[in-house]
C-alpha cells in the first residue's frame, strides 16, 4: 500500500496538512483535487495499514477518513477498528469520517468514539471545507494552547527551582552570618550587656559586635549597611572583620571608623553606605569613648531619668576618600542605661503607618531604667513587637548596656 502527496502553495500561516484515506482511486482525486485549491497539503491512503503507516512517519493537522473500504463495505467494521487503533496514538489530529447517506448510523457511532465530525457522500464542497477548516483551526488553538501551558509550566518548574536554589542560598549565607556575630556577650563585672539582631529578609545588613580588650575594657560596634539581603551582608561581613581587626585599648574610635571609612570608599556602589557606633568602654575609669559615623544616635539614659543622645562623630562610612571623624568622652554612672539600636527599631511601623520613633523609645527606657538589663532589653522588644505586629520591614539590631 502506497502514499502520495502533494503540496500546496505556500500560505501566510503554514498550511493544513491532511491525511485523506479512501480505497476509491476517483474519490480519493477528486478531494486531492479540491483541497489543493484551497490550500490544504494533501497526503493520501488507500487502506487501515496505510492510515496508520502514515500517522506513525508524519505529523497531520486532520485526518479525513472513509469508513467504508473494499474488504468490508458494508458495516464498517474495517473503518471501526481503523478508529480504535488510531485512539491509542499519542497527539492524535482531530479526524473528520465520510459514509454513505445509507450509514449515518455508522457515523453517529464513530462520533461517539471521539470523531470530531462527519461528511456524507456525496458531499457538498462547501461543506466539506467549512468542516475541515473548523476542526484544523479548532486542533491549531489547542495545540497552540497547549504549547504555551507546558511552556508556562516549564518556566514555572525553572523558577520554583531558582527559588528553591535561592531559599538554600539564603539559608546558608544565613547560618555563616550567624556565625559571624558573637556567640555570647562578654562579661565584666560593673556592667551588663544584652543584644538582639534580626534580619528582614533571611540574611541582612545589620551587625554589632562586643568585644573584651582587657581585663575591664570592651569595644562595642553596631553597624547599618544600607540595603538588605546578600549583597548588604556581604558588606556587613568585611566590615565586621575590619572591626576586629582594628580593635585594640589603645585605638580611638575616630580612629578606628576613619581607617574603616578608607577601606570601604571606592569598594562601594554609589547607593551603598554603612552607618556605625563605635564606642570603647572603661570599666574601671567608668568611661565610654564613642565615635557616630552617621549611626542613630544611641540613648543614653541617666539613673535620674535625664538622657541624652549620643551624635558626635561625622558622615557615615565608605563616602569620602579623606574621612575625619571626631570622638567624646562620657562618664558614666551607677544606674546609667544605654540603649545601641539601628533604625529597624525606630522606623518600624504600626498597621496606621505610624513610626515607633525614638521618643517612644527613650519614654520606654526612662520609665523602665531601673531594670536590669536583660529585663529592660525584654520590656522594649515586646513593646516593639506589640506596635508591629511582629512585622519587620528592615534588618534590627538593638544592645542594651546597664551600669551596675
Amino acid at each position: 500500500m502506497s502514499a502520495s502527496e502533494t503540496t500546496a502553495p505556500q500560505m501566510a500561516e503554514a498550511p493544513a496538512r491532511i491525511l485523506v484515506a479512501d480505497d476509491q482511486p476517483d474519490v480519493i482525486e477528486s478531494l486531492r483535487l479540491l483541497l489543493k485549491a484551497n490550500g490544504f497539503q494533501v497526503t493520501t491512503a488507500t487502506s487501515p495499514a496505510a492510515v496508520l503507516d502514515a500517522v506513525g512517519s508524519d505529523s497531520f493537522d486532520l485526518l479525513l477518513i472513509d469508513l467504508n473500504y473494499a474488504r468490508d463495505t458494508t458495516s464498517g467494521r474495517e473503518g471501526l477498528d481503523l478508529l480504535a487503533q488510531l485512539q491509542h496514538r499519542r497527539d492524535l489530529p482531530p479526524i473528520v469520517v465520510m459514509t454513505g447517506w445509507a450509514t449515518v448510523a455508522l457515523a453517529i457511532e464513530a462520533m461517539h468514539r471521539g470523531v470530531g465530525d462527519f461528511v456524507q457522500k456525496p458531499w457538498d464542497n462547501q461543506r466539506l471545507l467549512e468542516t475541515l477548516r473548523a476542526q484544523v483551526a479548532g486542533h491549531r488553538a489547542r495545540r497552540e494552547a497547549e504549547t504555551r501551558a507546558a511552556a508556562l509550566e516549564t518556566h514555572a518548574r525553572e523558577i520554583e527551582a531558582e527559588l528553591r536554589d535561592r531559599a538554600l542560598e539564603i539559608e546558608e549565607a544565613l547560618r555563616v552570618q550567624q556565625g559571624i556575630l558573637p556567640r555570647e556577650i562578654p562579661r565584666i563585672p560593673g556592667i551588663e550587656i544584652t543584644a538582639a539582631w534580626r534580619p528582614a529578609r533571611g540574611v541582612g545588613g545589620d551587625t554589632f559586635d562586643v568585644l573584651r580588650l582587657g581585663e575591664t575594657s570592651l569595644a562595642l560596634a553596631v553597624a547599618d549597611v544600607a540595603g538588605k539581603g546578600v549583597p548588604a551582608a556581604i558588606v556587613m561581613s568585611n566590615l565586621q572583620a575590619m572591626v576586629r581587626s582594628l580593635s585594640t585599648p589603645r585605638a580611638r574610635p575616630r580612629e578606628v571608623c576613619a581607617e574603616i571609612s578608607r577601606a570601604l570608599a571606592g569598594s562601594l556602589g554609589d547607593d551603598r553606605f554603612v552607618a556605625c557606633f563605635y564606642a570603647l568602654v572603661d570599666v574601671a575609669a567608668r568611661r565610654l569613648t564613642y565615635t557616630n559615623a552617621g549611626h542613630n544616635p544611641p540613648l543614653l539614659v541617666r539613673a535620674d531619668g535625664n538622657w541624652a543622645r549620643l551624635d558626635v562623630g561625622g558622615s557615615v562610612l565608605g563616602i569620602a576618600e579623606l574621612p575625619s571623624y571626631t570622638d567624646q568622652e562620657i562618664a558614666l554612672a551607677s544606674g546609667d542605661r544605654l540603649l545601641v539600636f539601628t533604625d529597624g527599631v525606630t522606623e518600624s511601623v504600626n498597621a496606621d503607618d505610624e513610626e515607633f520613633g525614638e521618643k517612644r523609645l527613650a519614654a520606654l527606657a526612662v520609665e523602665n531604667r531601673a531594670l536590669a538589663a536583660p529585663a529592660l532589653h525584654q520590656r522594649i522588644l515586646d513593646a516593639l513587637l506589640a506596635f508591629n505586629g511582629n512585622c519587620f520591614a528592615d534588618d534590627m539590631t538593638l544592645i542594651v548596656l546597664a551600669v551596675e
